[in-house]
């Protein structure tokens, strides 16, 4: 199975209306929600768009280029889903996302906008605009072998093993604050994929404000720091 199905389905099984990421970006003064019902709604759209538009298999890189964002979610685990390889800059890729302006060495190179309510860049290949028509159910064609790289040069079991390791250590069910980036494998790990391991939920700042952290660790019922 893919890292999605084993690290996100069993969550969205359990409570699918619980938040599973609220990301802030204070320099835009934003606060966005999604459920984990919704989450799964944006990765199946991915996985179908990946797969079905760009002939993703399993093993293919794709390339996923932005910061530590709800959009990011989506993409990460749609690409999972469908069993890509997860990469980052300097690694040719099939499909690479990247931020406006962002550039990548691909086949197939999309803009995601990240603007707050998933409105598209107005790029020829546009991420936001381009998956929200595919289906809102993924079903793979073939099982996703564990000795499939995932993410950079690490394998689904090595990926979900190390996620379990660092997610033991936040505890059950935790709230997680972090203003870590995505920007290498250990990153996405540490500030990702372990809170999923964890079951819990993530708050994401992107462009921190220090001086407003304290009052959103009381606001949003944090129970653990990162970053």
């Amino acid at each position: 199975m893919s890292v999605t199905e084993i690290l996100f389905t069993p969550l969205l099984k359990a409570d699918p209306g619980r938040p599973l990421i609220t990301h802030y970006d204070d320099a835009a003064g934003t606060r966005i929600e999604l459920s984990r019902a919704t989450v799964k709604n944006w990765a199946a759209k991915t996985a179908n768009w990946l797969r079905d538009e760009h002939d993703v298999e399993p093993g293919d890189s794709v390339a996923v280029l932005l910061p530590a964002h709800w959009q990011t979610v989506g993409l990460l685990l749609g690409a999972w889903w469908c069993g890509a390889r997860v990469v980052g800059a300097g690694t040719e890729a099939k499909v690479a996302v990247v931020p406006p302006g962002g550039t990548a060495d691909a086949d197939v190179v999309a803009v995601a906008s990240l603007h707050p309510m998933g409105l598209g860049s107005g790029a020829p290949v546009d991420y936001a605009d381009d998956v929200r028509v595919h289906g809102d159910d993924f079903m793979p064609w073939e099982p996703v072998a564990g000795s499939t790289l995932a993410l950079g040069e690490s394998t689904v079991d090595e990926v979900v093993a190390q996620a379990r390791e660092l997610g033991a250590k936040l505890g059950s069910e935790p709230r997680v604050l972090s203003t870590v980036e995505w920007d290498s494998p250990s990153a996405v790990l540490e500030g990702f994929l372990a809170v999923l391991a964890a079951g819990g939920s993530l708050v994401q700042v992107s462009n921190p404000d220090a001086g407003l952290l304290a009052a959103r660790r009381e606001s949003e019922k944090v129970t653990q720091l990162l970053g």
